[in-house]
């Protein structure tokens, strides 16, 4: 009986660490709107290459250009957090359509983004998955 508790707070654990030692350190001017990752943007084709142009349209303005984060507004995407194995597909279509309560970050929650259809999502998915990759996380 004690083993899985002892396993789960164990993996909470991991899951801190990771976090916190992935975590950009708070700067002076909490609403600078800097990068807070840098990103390498690969060539991009097909849906990835739609998607950019949804994602300026529809996400940039608070997750930055490139989905780099911006420093006191939204985290970025391109983030080990956002790896398809804890942050699947479909958290981004939730996000999208319901907004997201705070819960990684200190940026507050997110609200819903109004007028982005499920097709546009899918393609900044595609977007955010290639920029993903590009960075090494997979």
């Amino acid at each position: 009986m004690k083993r899985p508790v002892i396993l789960v707070g164990l993996a909470i654990l991991v899951v801190a660490v990771v976090v916190w030692r992935n975590y950009p350190a708070p700067s002076n001017n909490a609403a600078s709107g800097k990068p807070l990752a840098q990103v390498n943007v690969p060539t991009l084709t097909g849906e990835a290459k739609v998607g950019e142009a949804a994602f300026d349209d529809n996400c940039a303005s608070c997750h930055g250009p490139d989905a780099a984060g911006q420093d006191g507004v939204a985290p970025p995407l391109v983030h080990i957090i956002y790896e398809p194995g804890h942050h699947g597909d479909q958290a981004f279509y939730l996000a999208a359509r319901q907004g997201v309560r705070s819960h990684h970050w200190p940026f507050g929650d997110m609200p819903p983004v109004e007028g982005v259809s499920d097709q546009d999502i899918s393609r900044i998915v595609a977007y955010v998955r290639a920029l993903q990759r590009a960075n090494g996380i997979n």
